[in-house]
């Protein structure tokens, strides 16, 4: 596993240092609201953290590239109410891997789009007594490859805000077996997600 996170760790820099004349670079902090698509609950009711490092470069006078690699939480949760106390939550934390291009629309707005790719660290399942019984668990795979796109704005020199949706285009599990009695998901699952994050520019190199 840590081959894993520190061949994208050593990619970034990499790249970063090969052409450092030509790339921008900095840290990046938000929020994660995410739901799985699969189960049997509906709406973004899993918060999460997203922290990681960037690096951007202009390809054109319009259009730039750029490359990530942050931690992110996501997974799922079912509400609680009165009429139905039953607790679930799903969280699956990844390192991942964003590598997209955004075209300014002007001074200081930018739509992106792109592809991410992710590497599960950690998953865990729990719900009014603790962790699920073995016999309702399944194993998650390992990488989640999610298409996404959203808009940059810049609001300070060093500083904008990205809004982005993200969507799994392969199953991070599929459906238990039918003869399961699985009551959390009924089909394949994918990550389905909205970003919110601030992006501060260390300095242009």
């Amino acid at each position: 596993m840590a081959k894993k996170i520190l061949l994208p760790v050593f990619l970034l820099f990499a790249v970063n240092f090969v052409f450092a004349q030509r790339f921008d670079g900095g840290i990046l902090a938000g929020y994660n609201a995410t739901q799985v698509e699969g189960d049997t609950y509906k709406g973004y009711n899993k918060p999460g953290l997203v922290a990681g490092l960037y690096v951007e470069t202009d390809i054109a006078p319009a259009i730039f590239a750029a490359m990530e690699i942050k931690f992110a939480q996501k997974g799922a949760r079912k509400k609680v109410t009165e009429k139905d106390p039953t607790k679930y939550v799903m969280r699956l934390d990844y390192v991942e891997m964003p590598v997209y291009f955004a075209f300014r629309t002007n001074d200081r707005g930018a739509i992106i789009a792109g592809i991410s790719t992710g590497f599960l660290l950690s998953s865990n399942e729990f719900d009014n007594y603790g962790d699920l019984a073995p016999e309702d668990q399944k194993a998650f795979k390992k990488i989640d490859l999610q298409p996404l796109i959203g808009f940059q704005f810049d609001f300070l020199d060093n500083v904008k805000a990205d809004l982005r949706f993200a969507f799994s285009v392969l199953p991070i599990r599929n459906k238990p077996g039918p003869n399961s009695g699985n009551l959390y998901w009924i089909n394949n699952q994918f990550n389905n997600v909205i970003t919110l994050a601030l992006y501060y520019q260390i300095g242009r190199r």
